[in-house]
């Protein structure tokens, strides 16, 4: 029973030492609720640009270093720990998200083509009717109301992409201290 709780107790050090290290972000929903995590992935995307940081008091923490024994032949090791950002993400993430908004860019451009054409296909019929009965005309401007809401929307959302691709993942990976590389898009 000394045993078991020993590990516990020993356990208990370890989680608060590292603990110790996190950083806690700080956001205010649009209903005015403040929220708090300690992962940065959590934060909704809508409101990363108002995230506030907060790292915990510095308190002394010993660091653990674990050497790694050569191998039989000689040789050190090859391979390498994965490079991380600060917050412990390595390439894969970065690029999921790179790819991720990238495919967001790519549909809002297409859906935006879409709406455009048919917009402007309808914007000819209301033209082209003018011996049409009135109703026709009432429908056709209505459809052209609806298509011209569409292509706004579809205008912000590539905007947003953009603004996520050229601006907002190159600010938190220079924050996070990432590989800026991780952010080229493969081809």
């Amino acid at each position: 029973m000394k045993r078991k709780g020993l590990f516990i107790f020993i356990g208990l050090i370890f989680y608060s030492t590292l603990s110790l290290g996190q950083e806690i972000y700080r956001w205010v929903d649009e209903k005015g609720t403040v929220n708090f995590t300690d992962d940065l992935s959590l934060v909704p995307e809508k409101y990363l640009d108002q995230v506030q940081k907060k790292k915990p008091p510095k308190e002394h923490v010993p660091s653990l270093s674990i050497q790694v024994p050569k191998e039989e032949t000689g040789k050190e090791r090859e391979s390498a720990p994965e490079p991380k950002d600060m917050l412990g993400r390595g390439e894969d993430w970065w690029k999921a998200k790179v790819k991720e908004w990238n495919g967001k860019l790519l549909k809002a451009q297409k859906n935006y083509e879409t709406a455009y054409a048919a917009w402007k296909t309808k914007e000819r019929e209301l033209e082209e009717s003018k011996f049409k009965p009135d109703s026709l005309k009432r429908r056709l401007r209505a459809e052209i109301k609806d298509l011209e809401v569409k292509v706004k929307d579809w205008e912000k959302q590539m905007e947003e992409a953009r603004n996520m691709l050229e601006k907002v993942l190159p600010k938190q990976a220079e924050e996070y201290r990432a590989d800026p590389d991780w952010l080229k898009i493969e081809k």
